[in-house]
């Protein structure tokens, strides 16, 4: 199948080669003969209903020094592609849902988008686990100080998080009786302006975060557990986190089966799901990571199992 993938996504030379997942999955798209097509998000605007973007040409090398090839640009219609995969990186501020609304055009005028734009906008990553409660830690999200001081004490010990965080950025543990209690609270709220998530703190965090990648609704069967540094309690490899290769267990199963046939009528056909020990903690839906390093440790190409899913989801069109 002749197949003309583009990818949005930030600047190509000012990725990690060693742990992108996006690059793997052109890489993954260029091994089954299918074009690849690059853009960044100033490259995308409106011309009436139509989405339109300068693209080009990329040919992608498993180099560390030398990964990519770009061609000369031109501007084209979105239309003319098949598939495009929306890689920007979070903050998901408000560019990135402009992005998304001119993404959904070309949806419109027949592209496969992945993940499927409005789904993004509608799920926020940290907040959408409030969907799966049956999987999750008590939490509670407000931008309210006594709201969330209410919860620190009913619970003694949690964590506290920005909604539009990633890499585990300004995430505070807090203990009821923290000295710095209220100015944690100040900051992560911006003194009441900004709505933060409280999470029950899950000790098992020392045995690490697990991410599983879902691929249409399916868990990959092995998770990347990422374990705290000494001294840390986020398990962000961006935080100086170890991953190492574990197992799904049987709890990791039922969660995937609580979240994943949602997941696949949204189209959100590449999501990481975050588990510590037996709780869902986010579902991260933007640009998901730990392809590279899954794939390193099970000699696996998870990236080309999603490419056979997108390859699937065009036939069925």
């Amino acid at each position: 199948m002749d197949i003309k993938l583009g990818v949005v996504m930030d600047p190509i030379g000012a990725i990690n080669f060693h742990k992108d997942s996006t690059l793997a999955m052109l890489l993954a798209a260029q091994q089954r003969g299918w074009s690849l097509h690059y853009m960044e998000q100033d490259d995308l605007f409106l011309e009436d209903s139509h989405c339109q973007a300068r693209m080009t040409p990329l040919t992608v090398h498993a180099d560390e020094h030398n990964w990519f090839t770009r061609g000369e640009a031109t501007t084209r219609p979105l239309s003319e592609l098949d598939v495009v995969l929306m890689r920007k990186d979070p903050p998901v501020d408000l560019e990135y849902l402009y992005t998304g609304f001119l993404l959904e055009r070309a949806e419109a005028d027949g592209v496969l988008v992945v993940n499927r734009p409005a789904s993004v906008r509608n799920a926020s990553e940290k907040l959408y686990t409030a969907w799966f409660m049956q999987c999750c830690a008590p939490m509670r999200v407000s931008r309210d100080k006594q709201v969330l001081e209410a919860f620190i004490h009913e619970h003694g010990d949690i964590v506290v998080k920005p909604l539009n965080g990633m890499g585990g950025a300004s995430v505070f543990r807090v203990r009821k009786d923290d000295p710095n209690l209220h100015v944690i609270l100040e900051t992560i709220t911006d003194d009441g302006r900004q709505t933060a998530m409280a999470q029950r703190y899950i000790p098992e965090i020392a045995q690490g975060d697990k991410r599983i990648l879902v691929i249409d609704g399916e868990p990959f069967p092995h998770a990347l557990a990422r374990i705290p540094a000494a001294g840390e309690t986020r398990g962000n490899l961006a935080a100086g986190a170890t991953g190492k290769g574990v197992d799904l267990n049987e709890r990791d199963h039922w969660i995937c089966q609580q979240v994943g046939p949602t997941l696949r009528e949204q189209g959100l056909l590449f999501v990481g799901l975050d588990v510590i020990g037996d709780y869902l903690t986010e579902i991260n839906i933007t640009s998901p990571t730990c392809i590279r390093e899954l794939d390193k440790i099970y000699k696996t190409d998870i990236a080309g199992q999603l490419m056979d899913s997108i390859e699937k989801r065009l036939q069925q069109r």
